[in-house]
This record gives C-alpha cells, structure tokens and sequence, in this order.
C-alpha cells in the first residue's frame, strides 16, 4: 500500500473519530442512529476534496479521462489531449490536416469543452501536428548539419 493511500485512510478515520469525540453529526439522525456509527465514505470524501481544493484537479482529470464523450468519438480518434497548465489546453493530432481543422474551429472547442466539462478551466488550445521523425540519430550526425538532404545543392 503507498504512503499517500495510508495517509488519506488515516486523516479520514481521524476525521471521523474527532466528529465523535466532538459530539457532533454532520448528516442526518435518520441516516446514522449512534454518534459512533461510521459515516458514509461519500460524505467523508466530499469534505476532504472540499477543504483540500482538488475539485478543479478533479475536473481536469476526468476531462482527459472522458476525452470522446467530450468532444466526440470522431474528433477524439484523430486526437489526444497532453497537458493542461494555466489555461492552456495542449492538443495533439494525428495528422496536419487535423491540427489545420482543429486550429479554424478553436473557439467552438473551447466552448464545448467549457460546458462539457465543468470546473476544468480551459482559456486557450495549443493544438500540435503529429510527431516528425528526427534525423539527429545515428553515428555520422554532424552537429548544425540539416539533416540527410544536406548534400543536395
């Protein structure tokens, strides 16, 4: 077991046993009939997402998660989204023609995915063509040199 898993068992047990000993009872008599009666792991989880604020964390992360029901089974399989850092949504596509398509239609992606995915904070699309081979490998790479049409005049 990690440390962190641990460590988020033990804060909410101590939660738990501090609402006890405190005599009080965040939920309803109806759900729990003793003081000492555990609470529902839901509530407890709630409170800690609350009082550590992941909520936008949490938001970010299903928006990568749940990546095509946000944006569409077709979009989603031509790309995927890499980072989310300030705002700025970094997308990368599977060809340039989709980083062209994706770049004229910015605005209505970044509204779809506002309302698609609340409590992600998306301002701005970085959207990034597929991967090109480098030519910088191998042993006779000759630093500054162009590449392997260098010798072409």
């Amino acid at each position: 077991m990690s440390t962190n898993k641990h460590d988020l068992a033990r804060e909410m047990y101590r939660a738990w046993r501090n609402q006890i000993r405190k005599g009080r009872n965040t939920e309803t008599s109806d759900n729990r009939e003793r003081v000492e009666d555990p609470l529902k792991l839901n509530s407890i989880l709630e409170e800690i997402v609350t009082k550590r604020e992941w909520k936008q964390g949490i938001a970010e992360g299903s928006l990568f998660t749940e990546w095509s029901a946000v944006v569409g089974a077709d979009l989603a399989a031509h790309c995927t989204p890499l980072s989310l850092v300030d705002g700025l949504l970094t997308i990368q596509t599977t060809s340039t023609a989709w980083a062209v398509q994706l770049n004229t239609m910015k605005a209505t992606l970044v509204k779809t995915i506002s309302e698609s995915a609340p409590g992600a904070l998306v301002e701005e699309l970085s959207i990034l063509g597929p991967n090109a081979p480098s030519w910088k490998k191998g042993i006779r790479t000759i630093r500054g040199a162009r590449g392997p049409r260098d010798t072409y005049n």
